[in-house]
């Protein structure tokens, strides 16, 4: 994630604010983007504009109406909350995809489809729990994005972008049709992504941290130098399964394509999971109420621990190759738990410590990077370039995601007096 993260970083909030003549500015020259507005074109009745009487509110009591009303929150805090929530959206839709296939099948948070018994198979040669930690993953994100909005909602903000994103209206993404698959509409695409994987050599590197060196790039661990390239992390129909049979142990009846998907979700776990970890630190540090600091505390180190998790199992992925029968693009996984340098020795999977805050101080293990600076944009400039909305033809989604961050990365820590 550190490539799209630092290409973001520097593309912050700051440099996409256009000042025009006829456009209102905040006090720090930040153009309004105006969601309202752009709430009020897609017909929700809670993004109407103010009402004169409005206009009487004073500062401490006209917190704003539809979508950038903030109740009795601070308008940066309700950003940020509002922009971590649309975040575990997303995860939501892309973890309930690798539950329906992959993880335990119950009716815990939503109607068991049965999964797929060949994909689940291959996901167990990373681990024999990998069922239990895909349905606990999906479980844990579907739980973080309904108590923001109900947060949200308990103090008086508007959770109308949230509810947008969380219906109909974007999940225009066909989705897999595999057995197992509920076969809806997605929000995300887990079929051709671009899996950046140098978060694996990131956390093993102790002189290099990309909040100090942003320009310096992180080694690959799959298929360097680039990363895994347009590759599925599911099966997208029963195609990718066929040929495969449930064995012990099951590497001995999973064809080599099958595994290979079955890799790429377990490098693409790691990194959906250590961005989560990056996010929260990060927006943290812009947050002004002590209960709003204490959300983010709160959720973001079990997003650590579901990368924690994840990074311990994708290390066991054994040798393959394959190349893709539908897109021809290539994958090669090579052994990561023998005769590797530290950066890419498997059972490594505690932070190294590293350079934090400046050079002259001693190296100390910590999340790398947490530089607050538009930390929101590049965000969703990394899930962008992971290939997660390849399909999603809307533009007034990405609109959203960007007003959603913009706002996110402008919040200010207030002070009393």
């Amino acid at each position: 994630m550190k490539k799209e993260r630092n290409n973001g970083r520097k593309a912050s909030s700051e440099a996409l604010m256009i000042p025009s003549a006829d456009a209102n500015l905040d006090s720090r020259g930040r153009r309004e983007v105006g969601r309202r507005s752009f709430l009020k074109g897609l017909g929700l009745a809670g993004a109407t504009l103010l009402p004169a009487s409005a206009l009487l509110m004073t500062k401490a009591e006209g917190q704003l109406v539809g979508g950038d009303r903030s109740g009795s929150l601070t308008r940066g805090d309700a950003a940020i909350l509002r922009f971590l929530g649309a975040l575990e959206i997303l995860e939501s839709d892309l973890w309930t995809q690798y539950w329906e296939l992959g993880g335990t099948q119950d009716s815990e948070f939503a109607t068991a489809t049965g999964g797929n018994p060949l994909y689940t198979s291959a996901l167990t040669i990373l681990d024999g729990d990998m069922a239990q930690y895909v349905h606990d993953n999906t479980d844990d994100e579907i739980s973080h994005a309904a108590f923001l909005r109900a947060y949200l909602a308990s103090k008086g903000a508007s959770t109308a972008e949230l509810d947008l994103l969380n219906g109909p209206t974007f999940r225009t993404i066909p989705g897999s049709t595999a057995q197992g698959s509920s076969g809806l509409n997605r929000l995300t695409n887990l079929t051709q992504l671009n899996v950046d994987t140098s978060f694996w050599t990131r956390y093993r590197t102790d002189n290099e941290n990309p909040d100090l060196d942003p320009t310096f790039t992180f080694a690959q661990a799959v298929n360097p130098p680039n990363g895994i390239k347009n590759r599925t992390a599911i099966p997208r129909d029963n195609s990718d399964t066929q040929g495969s049979t449930v064995t012990n142990p099951p590497q001995n009846g999973i064809t080599g394509h099958l595994q290979a998907i079955a890799f790429t979700a377990g490098f693409h776990f790691a990194f959906i999971e250590q961005g989560g970890t990056i996010i929260y630190p990060s927006l943290a540090q812009r947050v002004t109420d002590p209960e709003v600091l204490r959300i983010l505390l709160s959720i973001g180190p079990t997003e650590t621990m579901h990368f924690q998790t994840w990074q311990d199992k994708a290390g066991n992925a054994l040798p393959v190759s394959d190349t893709d029968p539908k897109t021809g693009s290539s994958v090669t996984f090579g052994d990561l738990t023998t005769n590797q340098p530290e950066t890419l020795q498997a059972n490594l999977i505690m932070p190294e410590p590293c350079p934090f805050l400046s050079r002259n101080l001693p190296i100390c293990s910590i999340i790398r990077p947490t530089n607050t600076n538009g930390a929101a944009n590049g965000a969703v400039n990394a899930l962008t370039a992971d290939g997660l909305f390849v399909g999603q033809k809307k533009e007034a989604f990405f609109d959203l995601l960007r007003d959603l961050a913009l706002d996110a990365d402008a919040a200010q820590r207030e002070f009393e007096g």
